[in-house]
């Protein structure tokens, strides 16, 4: 654990290599989370990339015609400029954004969790 926790506090996000641990003990708790079950798209680089960050019926620029889904968690860090999001405890993306944007991704996730019924609630892990 400390090896990837080392990794987090110099920025390099190793996908497939990182978990959520590795970030809440290198950086905290995330100032937002949310889990949700989200299809991604499986990329050349290895990368998953969450159909919520992309434009309804968009996909990506060099999507490989695999998917995978599951509960994603995702992680924004406003103080440190990144989103982070794991499949099965890995991290399978990450994305620079401005502390605006990740405030704007975690009020965006609270507004959601006000309408979600129980049967979209996560189970408690």
């Amino acid at each position: 654990m400390e090896v990837q926790e080392q990794h987090v506090r110099s920025n390099e996000l190793l996908l497939h290599q990182l978990t959520p641990r590795a970030f809440v003990g290198a950086w905290g708790a995330p100032t937002y989370q949310h889990i949700e079950f989200m299809q991604f798209f499986g990329m050349k680089d290895d990368s998953l990339i969450p159909r919520s960050r992309l434009a309804s019926g968009e996909t990506p620029r060099g999507w490989e015609a695999h998917m995978e889904a599951g509960d994603a968690l995702f992680l924004a860090y406003p103080d440190h400029g990144w989103l982070v999001v794991f499949l099965e405890e890995r991290l399978v993306y990450r994305e620079a954004l401005t502390a605006a944007q990740l405030h704007a991704l975690g009020r965006s996730w609270k507004h959601e969790e006000k309408f979600r019924s129980r049967f979209e609630m996560p189970a408690a892990q």
